[in-house]
């Protein structure tokens, strides 16, 4: 959407402007020149990377940042706009013929106070006529009063609504949020911090995308799809647009649009990704021993066609973390194969002496028959990008040892008890008698959490982060938390939290990304237990018990029910939490499915089949050059990302004015996801694929340039199917494409574009 500028600011400016031109050449204390004296500060925050907890921001100003009146909206403080310079505690004072809206263009010679470093990329904050007139005459320029002017543009809003939206969302006081956060204390200041510092990020890519000419709106956001395609070498005809860019260059007001807006994928404040397992879209979609998750699809946006990367469940964890599998094929313990290179560097050791770790895992047997490294070292990720850009991740697991390390898998506990699950009549697609066992006892089995479900543990990067205990949590609702403070394989740690997640809710603690890793009996994967009747004797409960009588159907079916209970106890805890009922926050819950089931047929999508390749090696691409180089740190390559079929993707938001029952039937993979959340968090630059991760920087132009290089897309037919997208639905397909799909799924194709073209995050209809 074109930002909107109020006609009230552009006669301001128009005045303004027509006053400092008279001025010219004048004498500063003519008496028939009207002037007013504006004092105020230009804010900045002081990042410093490496915490072992939250992120440490600290407040500070801009030293020799220049502020004016930007007369003709070019976002710069010209020469000609009579700019004055910020003194060493961020203050300015500046004369104008009458009160206006001010810029600070803050340049690559101005400084921040706190660290005394020049300021690495040009930068541009506002505070707008309302809010000069609200603060008379100390005026605060900073991210946040940006970010209200920005709203108001953006909803064609006031100053007054957008301030107090600003202060709702990040839970400050009106009277602060416009504050000089150098001078606010307590919890207000910690939180005016965190988004100054997640704005001032965006307000700067804003600044760099004006400079080069960037045109408006991103390639991969411009509707009917990539404009840069039309006549492209390499690309499928069928899918390649037509007629020339209708693009212009982007312009201040715009730029600032984009920079919240990456490849048309709004910013979240928090993203909750809800992780399920081995379920195809045949198995889910319609079934009845899941409709909790049917009605949470049917009231949100789906996306239906959706692939993993491949199976089983390490390689695909591995690729929601980084965008890539690298090879990998098997669940082997993440330091398999790892040396050269790629040998394993974690500090601290896991503390084999532990009751319960008689192996540590770097002792762990190895079942891939290939030399596959399993430790990712020097790889970019999503954990390490989050924490990076001053924001915080947590991954929330259930049914952890108590006092375990993350980095190992849990083990079993005699001394933790649950009983099996009852389910009432009715519950299990209409059964008659209630299913499951009372009187049947079951031990807390190993392997309930797993590290090969860990979407950053394969990272070396990510398990050796300062933050990376700090950001792993538990997660309740199992079938044992009741009884887990009393497990005898670890010390229990004093206080020890076995809901995490609940509490993190009710602080507003959580992460902007956030992973929820049910347990395995929750999370439709199911083990055994063998569990002790009260008569006497032993029963094994197949898939976490709840079948140990044989009431229920069949096992499989069993499973997906306790999954579907799960997902919407998990869902109703989230959207009873002051975050979600907060509607100045953005947050959206995903529920995805690690991979599908498909056994033949075409069951992948986005550049599979590298094992027909000549290539053996995947590209990295150079980030100052753009160089594009083979990678030859990753070994069998070509032995990964075959896919595994299709499974559902949910998106549920809490903004009220969003569009509800949207389906995306475009082709989407872990890869795009993940393209998707850099995109939300503004952790890449469209214009540059060297700071996409891995393979989320595979675009079809990217494709279409490379492709001789690239193994995964070797006698690729269909560059549209095989690319990485972002997830907003701005590809529309031509009236006679038809839509591949998997072998797993009982539909028939979709032949053309898809009956609603609506963006699956959109934020209003």
């Amino acid at each position: 959407m074109r930002p909107r500028t109020s006609t009230a600011l552009n006669a301001s400016l128009t005045l303004v402007a027509a006053a400092i031109l008279a001025a010219c050449g004048s004498s500063s204390d003519d008496p028939t020149i009207p002037s007013v004296t504006i004092t105020g500060v230009v804010t900045a925050t002081s990042f410093t990377a490496g915490s072992a907890a939250d992120p440490t921001i600290a407040p500070a100003y801009y030293v020799g940042a220049k502020v004016c009146v930007d007369a003709d909206g070019n976002g710069v403080c010209d020469a000609s706009e009579a700019p004055v310079l910020t003194d060493a505690k961020g203050h300015f004072s500046i004369t104008l013929p009458a009160n206006a809206t001010l810029i600070a263009d803050i340049g690559t010679d101005a400084t921040n106070s706190a660290t005394g470093a020049k300021v690495a990329s040009r930068d541009v904050l506002r505070a707008s006529l309302d809010q000069v007139l609200d603060q008379g005459g100390n005026i605060v320029i900073s991210p946040l009063s940006s970010e209200v002017q920005r709203l108001v543009e953006a909803n064609g809003s006031s100053y007054a609504v957008e301030k107090q939206t600003v202060a709702t969302r990040i839970g400050v006081s009106l009277a602060n949020v416009l504050a000089d956060v150098n001078t606010v204390t307590g919890a207000d200041q910690a939180a005016m911090l965190a988004e100054s510092k997640a704005l001032d990020n965006r307000f700067t890519y804003a600044i760099t995308k004006l400079d080069r000419g960037d045109l408006f709106p991103d390639a991969l956001a411009a509707p009917g799809g990539d404009p840069r395609l039309a006549g492209a070498a390499n690309v499928s005809t069928a899918t390649a647009p037509t007629g020339a860019d209708a693009r212009t260059k982007i312009n201040f007001t715009q730029a600032q649009q984009a920079a919240f807006n990456i490849e048309g994928v709004p910013r979240y404040d928090h993203i909750f990704i809800v992780m399920l397992e081995n379920k195809a879209t045949l198995s889910i979609k319609g079934s009845p021993w899941a409709p909790k998750i049917n009605a949470l699809l049917a009231s949100g946006n789906q996306l239906t066609s959706y692939y993993a990367t491949g199976n089983p469940s390490e390689p695909n964890y591995t690729a929601l973390g980084g965008a890539d599998d690298f090879g990998i094929t098997d669940d082997s313990q993440w330091n398999c194969d790892a040396t050269g290179a790629n040998a394993v560097q974690d500090l601290p050791l896991p503390d084999k002496t532990q009751p319960g770790l008689a192996s540590s895992p770097f002792n762990a047997s190895c079942t891939q028959t290939a030399a596959v490294n399993h430790n990712i070292a020097g790889k970019p990720n999503l954990f390490n990008a989050i924490t990076a850009a001053g924001m915080t991740w947590r991954t929330y697991s259930e049914s952890m040892n108590p006092g375990q390390d993350f980095r190992t898998d849990s083990v079993a506990d005699a001394a933790v008890t649950a009983t099996d699950n009852v389910y009432a009549p009715g519950t299990l697609n209409g059964n008659t008698t209630a299913v499951g066992n009372a009187a049947l006892t079951l031990p807390m089995p190993a392997g309930l959490y797993k590290t090969k479900h860990h979407p950053g543990m394969a990272y070396q990067n990510v398990r050796s982060a300062p933050e990376f205990k700090y950001s792993n949590r538990t997660m309740g609702g199992g079938q044992w938390d009741a009884t887990l403070k009393n497990g005898t394989a670890y010390a229990v740690p004093a206080n020890y939290d076995v809901d995490q997640l609940g509490t993190d809710l009710a602080s507003g603690k959580v992460g902007q990304l956030n992973f929820l890793v049910p347990d395995q009996c929750d999370d439709m994967h199911g083990i055994s237990v063998i569990g002790k009747l009260a008569g006497g004797g032993t029963a094994t409960a197949s898939d976490c018990g709840s079948v140990a009588n044989n009431v229920a159907p069949t096992s499989a079916a069993n499973i997906i029910t306790r999954g579907d209970n799960y997902v919407d106890a998990l869902v109703k805890k989230i959207q009873a939490s002051p975050l979600w009922k907060n509607p100045a926050k953005r947050v959206a819950i995903v529920l995805m499915f690690d991979e599908g089931n498909a056994t033949s047929g075409f069951n992948s999508c986005c550049g599979w089949n590298v094992s027909n390749s000549a290539v053996s090696k995947p590209v990295t691409v150079d980030a100052k050059t753009g160089a594009v180089t083979v990678d030859s740190s990753v070994n069998n390559y070509t032995k990964g990302n075959r896919g595994h079929g299709q499974s559902i993707f949910g998106i549920l938001t809490n903004q009220a004015g969003a569009p509800k029952g949207v389906s995306d039937g475009d082709a989407y993979s872990h890869f795009s996801f993940v393209r998707t959340l850099q995109d939300m968090f503004q952790l890449a630059d469209p214009a540059v694929d060297a700071s996409y991760m891995n393979r989320s920087k595979y675009t079809e132009k990217f494709i279409a340039a490379n492709i001789l290089n690239l193994p995964e897309y070797a006698g690729s037919a269909d560059t549209h199917f095989d690319s990485v997208r972002a997830i907003n639905h701005a590809w529309v397909a031509p009236s006679g494409y038809t839509q591949k799909q998997s072998a797993d799924v009982n539909t028939g194709a979709q032949i053309g574009p898809d009956a609603v073209q609506t963006n699956v995050w959109a934020l209003k209809k």
